[in-house]
């Protein structure tokens, strides 16, 4: 599938299929904090959710062991970049448990796995679009300015506290 373009969006993913491909024909992964000795777990999978079709991630994130995270990422390109500069932030239409939930954001000049660009939402258990502009993002671990023309990866985390994660993405897709 290609992404979906109007002259206002691009859609990065809209859970019309029934796998974990996005719109912009790269893969949905789950990475928790076992990558870095962690012991959270989780799982991802395409469900249905009030109505609609989701990604869902589910799980158990634990600080133990100087853990604390588990997320749905998505590289944006399977060339090495995706620019973003055109566009004004992200809109994503959520459900969950109504824990916080922090959206990440990666580009080519971070090298180091704890360095992103973070911004925070709230879930409910009803469907929500929230547009998160890229100027809510803070740099972490990191003093580079966000690069938008730089992106690499997007992430949507259950991260910094023991917290049992439910968290159910129906669409995602940059708004200029």
């Amino acid at each position: 599938m290609s992404p979906v373009m109007s002259s206002e969006t691009l859609i990065i993913d809209d859970r019309h299929h029934e796998n974990l491909l996005s719109r912009l024909g790269t893969e949905w992964r789950l990475v928790t904090d076992q990558v870095m000795g962690g012991v959270s777990r989780g799982t991802l999978h395409q469900e249905r959710y009030a109505g609609r079709n989701c990604l869902r991630l589910r799980g158990e994130v634990s600080t133990a062991n100087n853990g604390g995270f588990i997320q749905m990422a998505l590289d944006l390109s399977t060339e090495k970049t995706f620019d973003a500069s055109v566009y004004t932030g992200l809109e994503l239409i959520v459900a969950g448990n109504g824990e916080n939930y922090n959206l990440h954001l990666r580009t080519t000049k971070l090298w180091l796995p704890w360095q992103s660009y973070r911004a925070g939402f709230k879930t409910t258990a009803t469907w929500q679009t929230l547009f998160v502009p890229f100027t809510a993002f803070e740099a972490y671990r990191t003093t580079r300015p966000l690069d938008l023309n730089q992106l690499k990866r997007i992430g949507l985390v259950a991260i910094g506290k023991d917290m049992i994660s439910d968290l159910c993405l129906a669409g995602i897709r940059f708004k200029r």
